[in-house]
Order: C-alpha cells, then structure tokens, then sequence
C-alpha cells in the first residue's frame, strides 16, 4: 500500500499537507502516516522541571494527533497510522523513514512568508537526491479547492 507521511505540527502548512497527502491516498488506495514531533526540551539544572517541560510537549503532542487525525477519518475514512517521536527533528523523519519502507512519499508544507521551514529546506537541499522516497512539497498557501484540485 502507498503511504504518505506528513509531519505534523501546530502550523498551517503541516494542515495544509496533511489535506493533500490524505486526498492523495484516498483517491489512490493508499494511507498516511502522521508524525508528530516533540523538541528536547533544552537542559535544565532541575530534573523534575526538564520532565515536567517534556511531558508538557508531549501532551500537546499527542492531543494535536488525536485531532488531526479525527478530522482525517470523518472528512476521508481513512485511519492514520501515528507516530510520536522526541528529538531533533531531521534525525525523527529519517528514522520514520528507515523503520516504515511503505512510505511512498513525504509530504512537507511550506510555509507563507519568511522562508520555507526547516524541514522543507533540509530534505528538500541537498539531502534530496539520496532520499527513499520522493518529497513532495505542498505551498501552505494553497486554499482547500485548489488542493482538492490538485490532488
């Protein structure tokens, strides 16, 4: 089956490419792979506090999955495979992408303004030529008719 992941944050170009790749994989017999990822919370000289920060993020985390992917399984029917991963967030999508050889494609948003984002710019530089699978960079401004369109 093809799979797409889609990197998921608070932004509105990750919601933007998450609407893309879920077209895409409906209209073709595919599925989508939702990651979300919690940043390390950055050293802290209590432990307790550390923990604390990083449970936070993870939370949030986690609570922002279960909603996008409620939204994906009423607007399309299909069920998302989730994924949480903590850490620096270009080693987090490698590994996604070594562990799951389903993947078909990633699927970033680019955001509207001040440059694309770190991921779009990371995987989509240099790196690009020595990826799994193809990147697929969907522009955040693109409105929901034109991404129904277009997928």
């Amino acid at each position: 089956m093809r799979t797409y992941l889609v990197v998921i944050d608070e932004s509105a170009e990750s919601r933007t490419a998450l609407r893309f790749a879920a077209r895409r994989a409906a209209k073709t017999g595919g599925g989508v792979r939702i990651l979300a990822l919690v940043p390390q919370a950055e050293f802290v000289q209590w432990g307790g506090v550390q923990a604390a920060m990083e449970e936070e993020a993870r939370l949030r985390a986690d609570a922002l999955v279960a909603q996008v992917a409620g939204e994906l399984i009423e607007e399309t029917g299909l069920r998302p495979i989730i994924e949480v991963r903590q850490g620096d967030p270009v080693a987090a999508v490698r590994e996604t992408l070594a562990d799951a050889p389903d993947i078909a494609a990633l699927v970033l948003g680019a955001a509207v303004g001040a440059g694309p984002g770190r991921l779009v710019s990371h995987f989509a530089g240099a790196e690009v030529g020595q990826m799994p699978c193809p990147v697929m960079i969907v522009p955040g401004a693109l409105s929901d008719e034109a991404l129904d369109r277009l997928s």
